[in-house]
């Protein structure tokens, strides 16, 4: 195994997949040079603007800590605007939203905010994240709810038969769906619209989780029609880390989370003081993505991911298990291994020796690995990337 040359930061001049260049300037990250970033659906690399915004926040937080914080104190109240920008990106107003440290922070707080006794039911998919999914594991192991599993196999890329399964799946003590949005592992897009729907039909709640999607495709929760909707500011939102948001529609009356004891307020007497710096960094994070319009942020996403698609089918010890190009595709694309070659290892040596960061995909899904190029990056970095995985696989 050798090195490749070059890298995307070395190019002076470079394209974007929708004809134009780059579209933000290498001097807007903090990416080390010669770095070829594809694992935004990891962590993603926050904009100098957004960092430097949290930053003078939480300085100017520290020169008056009581009165910035506290009652109508400006840093609070910018805080709180973050909600406002929020409900603007997903399409529904600022006393649904609830700003938290992640996904998995608001998934946790559906799993514990619903009320369930023994015997009741929850359906999700065996392709869950982690972060989905302990909430109700947790409720399981602690109250006697039972989770029941609809099987997403790898290259099922189906959505009828899907949505078939869960409606094959719901019994009557079934109390809530909660389901991925976007796949993680393979980036497949769920039929979120439809399966909502069957939720509201059979009476469950229908959680959503949305780590990978927000950012990069077009999310308005009301149009889904699911109850609750979690998603990350530090992934595709390219926010501060340690940030995410939480939607709970006004009509789901069984969603109570300990945040909003009392009242959808922001800062309530239930949660105590926030990170209000890396709140308002959320919010300036949103602004920027909102600026950028979401319907050309998906097409500069689904484009890199695409030739990502075509450049992987090509390279013989790969067999791409992502949805081919299309509307159920998103810009996280993967492949697996032969079970002779180890993931983990792929990932380390295109790293370490080629300056090419991807995802290694948990094993308990599959040995294989995955690319998930956003915003800042080119058509020269997907080359890079398949030339070195080339390399690393010859």
């Amino acid at each position: 195994m050798v090195g490749v040359a070059g890298s995307a930061s070395a190019i002076d001049h470079q394209r974007s997949p929708t004809g134009g260049d780059r579209q933000h300037a290498p001097s807007e990250y903090l990416l080390a040079s010669g770095l070829t970033y594809l694992n935004t659906a990891s962590l993603g690399p926050t904009p100098r603007m957004v960092l430097n915004r949290t930053l003078e926040t939480w300085n100017e937080l520290e020169s008056n800590p009581v009165y910035m914080a506290y009652g109508d104190g400006p840093v609070l109240a910018e805080a709180d605007r973050t909600r406002e920008q929020a409900a603007g990106l997903l399409g529904c107003t600022a006393d649904e939203i609830l700003i938290t440290r992640s996904t998995t922070d608001a998934m946790n707080s559906l799993a514990q905010g619903i009320r369930l006794v023994p015997g009741d039911r929850v359906l999700m998919t065996d392709q869950e994240h982690e972060g989905g999914s302990v909430g109700w594991q947790y409720r399981s192991r602690r109250d006697g709810v039972h989770i029941d599993v609809v099987p997403v196999a790898l290259t099922d890329h189906d959505p009828d038969e899907i949505v078939r399964r869960f409606a094959a799946a719901i019994t009557p003590a079934t109390r809530v769906i909660s389901v991925s949005h976007v796949i993680s592992s393979t980036g497949l897009r769920m039929p979120i619209t439809e399966i909502a729907a069957l939720a509201r039909h059979r009476g469950a709640l229908c959680i959503v989780d949305g780590a990978q999607a927000v950012g990069h495709i077009d999310v308005d929760v009301k149009s889904l029609g699911c109850h609750a909707y979690a998603t990350a500011g530090h992934k595709w939102l390219m926010g501060p880390k340690g940030t995410g948001l939480l939607y709970v529609s006004r009509e789901a009356t069984g969603i109570e989370p300990v945040q909003w004891e009392d009242g959808r307020r922001f800062i309530a007497n239930s949660t105590g003081v926030g990170s209000l710096p890396l709140a308002v960094g959320l919010g300036a994070a949103i602004e920027a993505m909102r600026a950028r319009r979401m319907t050309a942020v998906e097409s500069h996403d689904i484009a890199l991911r695409n030739r990502a698609y075509a450049g992987l089918k090509e390279i013989p010890k790969l067999e791409v298990v992502s949805t081919p190009p299309g509307p159920l595709a998103t810009a996280l694309v993967a492949a697996r291994l032969p079970v002779d070659i180890d993931s983990r290892q792929v990932r380390d040596i295109l790293r370490q020796r080629h300056d090419v960061v991807i995802k290694m995909v948990e094993k308990r899904w599959f040995n294989g690995i995955r690319l998930s190029p956003h915003l800042f990056n080119t058509e020269r970095d997907i080359d890079v990337a398949l030339r070195a995985i080339r390399t690393v696989l010859a």
